[in-house]
Formats: C-alpha cells, sequence, structure tokens
C-alpha cells in the first residue's frame, strides 16, 4: 500500500496540573490593588483542594498535549456506520457563534428572542419540505428523545381513538434503541425477522401485524444500509390495520432531496440534525432529534410551539391535545442554528448531491473490499456498508483485532459487532465528505490488516502498537468499570 497516515509521531507524556504546578509560578499579572489587604477565615475556605500555581506556558502546553491524544473528524476520516461522522464546515460554527445567538438567554422574553425564535420557525418548514412531511417539532433533544417523542405521539392517536393498543413491531435491523422508546409507551416490542436479502417482507409483516398492534418502527435505510424496498406495501398492511408507521431517520443522510417520506407512507419521522444536517455528533457532545409527521398527527406535536402572528413569532401551549413538555425550553438550539446554516448554504440541488456521494462512497468501498472480507448481502447499499470477520475466522482473527489494527494505520475504527443480525459485524459510513484518495488509503489499510490476518494472526492481537495505549483488558474493563487507578497500576507503562 502508499504511506501510511498513521505514524508514532511525537505524542508526549502529561501529568496532572497538580503535579506540575510549583508554588510562585502566575501566568498573569495584576495592577497593584488599591484595597487593602485582609485575612480570609479559615472557616469560609474549608478543606476544599488548593489550586497548583502555573505559569501561562505550563497551562498552553498541559491542553495541546491533551488535545493531541486525541482523534477528531478534523483530524481524519470516521467510518462509523450508522453514526454520519461527516465534515462539520466551519461556517455553521460561525453561525452559531454570533452574539446574537450565543448571547441570548432562555430566560429572555420574545421580544428579545425574534430573530432565533423566527430561525427555528424558519427551520421547521426547511425540514418538511425536506422530508415531504406536513409539520415538525424540534424539541427533541436527541435521535432516542425523538424516537421516544414519536411513540408517545402514536399512542396518544390510539388513545384518542378508544384503542390504545398494546403492540409494536421492531424489525431485526432497526436501531438499538428502538425497543427502549416503545417500552417506555407501554408497547411490547415485536421483533420482525428480516428476508433473504437483508430487508423486510410485506408478508412477514401482513403476519404479524394486527388490531392490537400500534404500528411499526422501521429504520430506513436499514442498518445493513439497504433501502427498504417495500415499504410502501408494509405501510399499506399497517394502515389497512389502523396502525401507524414511524421511521426512524437517523440514516437520512443516504435520502436527502430524493426521497418523499411521506409518499412512502411514513405517518412519523424523527431525525437527527446532529448526523444528517452537518454537527458531528461524537463525544456526547449535544444533539438535535426533531420530528416530523403527517397531518393527522400534527395536534400532538409537544409544546411549547412556535406560532406566527403577523409578523410577530412566539410560543404557545394552546394545543389540548398535545403530549406535553419534553424538557424545559426548547432544545438545543446551537445544533439548530447549525443546521439551518448548513441547509441554506448547500440549498436544494446541493443536499441531494450530499446524499448521492454519500451513497456513492459507500458502494465504492463495499466494491473495492467485498473480495476482501465476507460481504452478507451483495447488493447496491445506500450510505453504508456492513462486512464481516468470516474470511479471517479460520486464523482466529476477530473484528476487533482488525480495527484495532486500523487505529495503526491512522484511521479511526468502523462501528463493529452490529448490527447484530450479522455476525462480526464491520460496518463502515465513509460519508459524502470524504474524497476518492481518502477512500483509497482506507481501503489499501483494510486489505493490509486482512493480508496480515493470514500472515502474522498473532501479531494482530497485540494491536494497536502505535497508539499512546495499547491493547486494553476490555473484559476487565467491562466488570471492573473503576475510573481509579488502582495503587498496583501506578507507575507501571501503560497498556
Amino acid at each position: 500500500m502508499t504511506e501510511s497516515i498513521g505514524t508514532t509521531g511525537l505524542v508526549l507524556n502529561e501529568p496532572l496540573l497538580w503535579e506540575k504546578g510549583r508554588m510562585g509560578r502566575t501566568g498573569y499579572s495584576l495592577p497593584k490593588t488599591d484595597v487593602p489587604s485582609a485575612a480570609i477565615d479559615d472557616a469560609l475556605v474549608g478543606e476544599g483542594p488548593d489550586f497548583p500555581d502555573l505559569s501561562e506556558v505550563d497551562v498552553v502546553r498541559h491542553y495541546t498535549r491533551l488535545s493531541q491524544w486525541n482523534f477528531s473528524v478534523d483530524a481524519g476520516m470516521y467510518p462509523l456506520g450508522s453514526c454520519t461522522m461527516k465534515y462539520n464546515p466551519k461556517t455553521n460554527e460561525r453561525q452559531a457563534g454570533l452574539p446574537g445567538f450565543a448571547g441570548a438567554h432562555p430566560l429572555f422574553p420574545e421580544t428579545l428572542c425574534q430573530g432565533i425564535l423566527e430561525l427555528m420557525y424558519d427551520l421547521e418548514r426547511h425540514l418538511a419540505e425536506i422530508t415531504g412531511m406536513d409539520a415538525v417539532s424540534l424539541q427533541p433533544a436527541a435521535g432516542a428523545q425523538g424516537e421516544f417523542s414519536g411513540m408517545l405521539l402514536i399512542h396518544a392517536y390510539h388513545k384518542r381513538n378508544g384503542n390504545p393498543r398494546s403492540k409494536i413491531l421492531v424489525p431485526d435491523t432497526a436501531h438499538g434503541t428502538n425497543p427502549a422508546s416503545a417500552t417506555l409507551c407501554g408497547y411490547k416490542s415485536v421483533a420482525v425477522k428480516s428476508g433473504a436479502k437483508g430487508i423486510l417482507t410485506p408478508e412477514r409483516v401482513g403476519e404479524l401485524m394486527d388490531e392490537e398492534t400500534a404500528g411499526i418502527m422501521l429504520t430506513n435505510p436499514n442498518t445493513l444500509g439497504l433501502f427498504e424496498n417495500h415499504v410502501k406495501a408494509i405501510a399499506a398492511i399497517v394502515h389497512d390495520k389502523g396502525g401507524l408507521v414511524y421511521c426512524d431517520g437517523a440514516n437520512m443522510n443516504a435520502l436527502m432531496g430524493i426521497v418523499d417520506m411521506a409518499a412512502i407512507g411514513i405517518d412519523v419521522l424523527h431525525l437527527n440534525l446532529h448526523k444528517t444536517f452537518s454537527t458531528p455528533h461524537g463525544g456526547g457532545g449535544p444533539g438535535s432529534g426533531p420530528i416530523c409527521v403527517r397531518r393527522h398527527l400534527e395536534p400532538f406535536l409537544p409544546v411549547p410551539r412556535i406560532v406566527k402572528t403577523g409578523e410577530t413569532f412566539g410560543l404557545s401551549e394552546d394545543f389540548p391535545e398535545s403530549v406535553g413538555k419534553l424538557h424545559a425550553f426548547f432544545g438545543n438550539v446551537g445544533v439548530m442554528i447549525k443546521a439551518y446554516s448548513y441547509i441554506l448554504s448547500m440549498g436544494p440541488d446541493h443536499l441531494k448531491k450530499a446524499s448521492q456521494l454519500a451513497v456513492l462512497n459507500a458502494n465504492y468501498v463495499k466494491e473495492r473490499l467485498k473480495g476482501v472480507f465476507h460481504l452478507p448481502f451483495d447488493a447496491p447499499c445506500m450510505h453504508e456498508c456492513v462486512f464481516t470477520d468470516k474470511h479471517q475466522a479460520a486464523r482466529k482473527v476477530t473484528t476487533l483485532d482488525m480495527v484495532k489494527r486500523l487505529m495503526d494505520y491512522g484511521f479511526h475504527p468502523p462501528t463493529v459487532y452490529f448490527p447484530l443480525v450479522v455476525s462480526g459485524a464491520i460496518m463502515i459510513e465513509p460519508t459524502e465528505t470524504e474524497s476518492k484518495e481518502n477512500l483509497d488509503r482506507f481501503v489499501e489499510a483494510m486489505t493490509a490488516i486482512a493480508s496480515e490476518a493470514g500472515e502474522n494472526p498473532e501479531g494482530l492481537k497485540s494491536a494497536p502498537t502505535r497508539c499512546k495505549v495499547k491493547r486494553l483488558d476490555e473484559v476487565t474493563a467491562a466488570r471492573r468499570p473503576c475510573l481509579v487507578e488502582p495503587p498496583a497500576l501506578k507507575g507501571e507503562a501503560p497498556r
């Protein structure tokens, strides 16, 4: 392969700030005070920890060195399947950081928030147009809460109609949080097994759908990266029994500007603004999971809702059938501003182009690697493709061994062991923001690792070898998730 982007580099060790501090060091100077000094009562100070004395260079180097231990989408490719970790254009960060947005307090009166309220009002309408749905609420704070909100709406709809129902269909290729969201709303999840081609069959759904079932929770494209080709037929079966169709829209990065979700039978859809619309969601940062609904579910949307009276925008709770509030205030507005900036800067044509390139990149990776790794479903994929470790298993090399080795080549590992419908899954989503050159480097690294698996399988067991922290004892970590370093390990080299 060509030269790897991974290297040992100059990755420096860094002690705690308390270990670096020395009495008398300071990183600032203040003018001489004209106020007489006074002793502080020890009772006010208490037994709290002292703070280290540090110079400016101590502080700057400390945090710079720590930042060098991290990997980010600004540094390299994040091929995490089902996560859409695409590059976030910095113009979106700039708009979110404008003083009028960043400095607005959530307790400001509406008269001082007209700009933000108008932006959110417009964003709801942009998302409705992009998805083909009729109404939108921006309230859900992330994807899982978006799922939960969708289930709340479905429950409220059936309750108003006098039949709350007790079950929900959840395919085996749905996102893992779907059953939990349904359970929180009092539904029993009924598993739906995919067909031989990795997608749902109308026949199987028809066998399970009855008048006691509230609906189905689709993920489309599903977690195998495949489009559910029978979605319209499945929706017709569910609707014929009085049920509703929820769609997990976490994978909308493959469908923007291409698929009208209402036209294919979806009743309620959640989006992940922090995936599809620019902001990478890694590291536990803020998210946003709006729900988009057809007209018959609009009365149940959470409150407060943004309303426009003349030229004035406000928040209203005057919606008697609403499922109520999801949380305080109105969600993670900073993420919404970035998504709004992304949508306006891209426009309809480029949003569609982004989806087309995401699908193209995923299929390029699939075609380049399908002779190297086992491909359980050899069909055109959407935004991601799924391989397994079946070819390497004979040499006792696992998915985990190979993705750990990938770190030595300078790439963040893809999603592993998900979806559960295939054993030893390697789930790759390159996104539209990676160039062909980057994809080629990734493919070459994966191919080289597959060769190592055949020539030196034991060598992969110790990977990664170039990273600051080497192979961890994951079994012990799972059984003893202790964040405090045991005394016996102090002073030992990182493992």
